[in-house]
Formats: C-alpha cells, structure tokens, sequence
C-alpha cells in the first residue's frame, strides 16, 4: 500500500513540476520555445519512475499546460489568430482543432523528453 501511495506522490509531483518548470521558462523570453524539454529531462533524471510512468508524467505536465494556456490566448482574441493559423493549415479553420493539434504537439514533446531522461537514469 505505502508504495503505491509513494508512485503516486512521485507521479503527481513530476506532473505540477514539469507543469511549472515549463510555465516558469516560457514566461523568461530569451530562451527557445523548446527548452522546457530539457526541464522534464531532468525532472525524469531526479524523480525515479518506470519509463511509462516518466513518459505520462511529462506529456501530462506539458501538454495540459499547453491546452489551457491555448484556451486562453484563444479566448482573449475571440478566436481570430486561431481560425486565421487554422486556415493556412489542413484544418478547415477550425480553431478547436488547433487547439488539439497544439496540446498533441506539448503531450507528445513533454512525454518524449521525460521518458529519455528516464532511460539515461536506467542506464547510469
């Protein structure tokens, strides 16, 4: 019971810190979009989890940031820049797809970057 209640404390933190590490680094605008990756890399290195667990808890961390910061640029400008980017993409214009398509791309990024710091810490 103890350590099931211990994966889970492990799993919700890397979650919140890979969450506000990848806020807290796109708020400092002279750093690459893409520098939280190296955030969740070493938030997988420091927070010993299973490779899967690692993954989900870097995907969820980001990619939840991403959809709810995207929510509420969307929201701020009445969909405009959304359904403008929208439509230069295969999208139909569809803003609610860009949303989707922009909370994948955080998912996919987050989960990617946490699961190889969690193999480089298997392997040292």
């Amino acid at each position: 019971m103890k350590s099931t209640q211990s994966g889970l404390i492990k799993f919700l933190m890397g979650t919140v810190v890979s969450a506000l590490l990848a806020y807290a680094i796109g708020l400092y605008g002279n750093l690459p979009w893409w520098c939280f990756a190296a955030t969740n890399f070493i938030i997988a290195i420091v927070i010993v989890q299973t490779p899967w667990k690692s993954f989900l808890s870097g995907a969820l961390g980001v990619g939840l940031l991403w959809l709810i910061l995207a929510l509420i640029i969307d929201q701020q400008n009445q969909h405009l820049l959304s359904s403008k980017v929208a439509n230069i993409l295969p999208l139909k214009g569809s803003s609610a797809a860009l949303i989707a398509l922009t909370t994948f791309v955080g998912f996919l990024l987050g989960g990617l970057s946490s699961l190889a710091g969690s193999y480089v810490r298997k392997t040292s």
